[in-house]
């Protein structure tokens, strides 16, 4: 590379739960800068799934989600001669954490609940139940690059 690799940034932990996860994944809930409102919109869908799952920590059941909707594999195009091949490849800890993360809020996005912590909880216990569409893409990622297997020589 010709350049220098760029410095970490350091991630500060959240205020109420003071852990750096969270921030990360406000980070990815936030939309034009508005990182109080993603922070308020993750405790509120806390706060819901401890209302619906009585007994249970909201922070534990997310963690369990977030652990249940990432993947550790996903498969990349190369060309090869003429044909382009599907190549399963494992993902780095930080990459996995991302996709799972964002596969996460993407699909809680695309629920019809009224507001975006509703939408955000469900999809959480949906995730922490082993369903639900996140997970499902999980399992997609799995199945694609198990059918691709084949392929895994051309790795560089």
């Amino acid at each position: 590379m010709r350049k220098a690799k760029p410095k970490a940034r350091i991630i500060l932990p959240d205020p109420k739960f003071n852990d750096v996860m969270v921030t990360k994944f406000a980070n990815n809930i936030m939309l034009k800068g508005k990182k109080q409102t993603a922070f308020q919109i993750f405790y509120d869908a806390i706060d819901i799934i401890e209302e619906k799952m009585q007994g249970e920590n909201g922070i534990e059941v997310w963690k369990t989600a977030l652990a249940n909707v990432t993947p550790s594999l996903e498969v990349k195009s190369r060309r090869i001669g003429g044909a382009t091949f599907q190549i399963p490849t494992e993902l780095r800890p930080a990459r996995k954490q991302s996709v799972g993360m964002k596969n996460l809020i993407n699909f809680a996005r695309k629920r019809h609940e009224k507001s975006m912590a509703a939408k955000l909880a469900a999809e959480i216990m949906a995730a922490y139940k082993e369903e639900g569409a996140a997970f499902k893409r999980k399992e997609d990622t799995h199945r694609m690059a198990e059918a691709n297997k084949a392929f895994s020589h051309f790795r560089f």
